[in-house]
């Protein structure tokens, strides 16, 4: 692994820097939180070790900014602030583990291990398109062209669904699975019916049309059949 100490104590700093480089890590270490938030930002490192109490910068601004700038290492705070509301703060900063001084090194490469092998955090989508097509998960809207269209919350759903899988075939059972929650055939045709509604307000009057039916098999929302 490769780990940023970001650690103002040069006591503190030699004692773990030395015990992670035993231990076959690699290990940078930065004197203050100004320097550290430089480092984390221009390289990549697998876990954060941030102090709270730091000079230029403390341990939860720097992590703040950090989170902020859609930097999502792994960070584990290693202070002296120990109260329970020391901790809370820490961890609502973006904090993912807390350990206290005085601590024993056991214990801190165990945490470290443990952060470094948590798979990388996906960026979350909040925009979804398809060619001039767009949807804002956030905001609740869909527009083509630049043309708003008024969905219904579940031609909503059905949408977000098919443009989280364009490109690919989605069955009916599919469809009803992830959009109605239906983990039974209903017989209706449910399916068929909000497909067709929303056929009608996203294809209707545009040049190319978007949803396709896959004979024998669902449907696809591409640019092509």
């Amino acid at each position: 692994m490769r780990i940023l100490l970001i650690e103002d104590d040069a006591q503190t700093a030699e004692y773990v820097r030395r015990g992670l480089l035993e231990l076959g890590q690699v290990v940078d270490h930065a004197k203050d939180g100004q320097e550290g938030l430089l480092m984390a930002t221009a390289s990549h490192y697998d876990v954060l070790v941030i102090d709270r109490m730091l000079p230029k910068l403390d341990g939860l601004t720097v992590l703040k900014m950090l989170r902020e700038a859609r930097v999502r290492t792994p960070t584990l705070f290693l202070t002296a602030m120990g109260s329970i509301d020391d901790r809370v703060k820490g961890l609502e900063s973006g904090g993912d583990d807390y350990l206290v001084k005085p601590f024993a090194f056991s214990e801190l490469y165990a945490r470290i291990c443990s952060l470094g092998r948590r798979p990388p955090l996906q960026e979350v989508r909040t925009v979804l398109s398809l060619a001039d097509l767009e949807m804002d998960l956030i905001k609740r809207t869909v527009v083509r062209s630049g043309k708003s269209i008024d969905l219904q919350p579940t031609e909503f759903r059905l949408l977000e669904y098919l443009l989280r899988h364009a490109g690919r075939v989605v069955t009916r059972t599919m469809l009803l699975e992830h959009v109605w929650s239906f983990h039974f055939d209903p017989k209706t045709n449910i399916v068929e019916t909000h497909i067709s509604r929303l056929r009608a307000k996203l294809d209707r009057g545009f040049a190319t049309e978007l949803i396709h039916t896959v004979r024998g098999a669902g449907y696809k929302l591409d640019v092509a059949p």
